[in-house]
């Protein structure tokens, strides 16, 4: 049986939750979804321009978890954009 999560501190809220190309309908698109994890993540260390070591400390997990988390935003986020998907992001749950 896997570790339960660790409870994750997430302190952006984006003010959009999807973004697709546009002149596609949604019907015709694929869709990639970025969890909360992962969009504050990228909002750390992209937007704010943190290191992996301070941004891991505001979200309260190691640095290994939080540059696991970023490089799969990362790819998730790239596939979306070279390959025409639609981006959803994940409303956060509270577990």
């Amino acid at each position: 049986m896997p570790r339960p999560r660790k409870l994750r501190h997430i302190g952006c809220s984006p003010e959009s939750e999807y973004f697709k190309p546009r002149g596609i309908p949604l019907t015709e698109l694929e869709e990639v979804t970025l969890s909360m994890d992962e969009v504050e993540a990228v909002s750390l260390a992209d937007l704010e321009g943190l290191y992996h070591e301070d941004a891991s400390r505001r979200m309260k997990i190691s640095r290994q978890t939080f540059g696991r988390i970023l490089e799969t935003a990362h790819k998730k986020i790239a596939d979306a954009l070279i390959n025409g998907k639609a981006l959803k992001i994940e409303p956060h749950q509270n577990n």
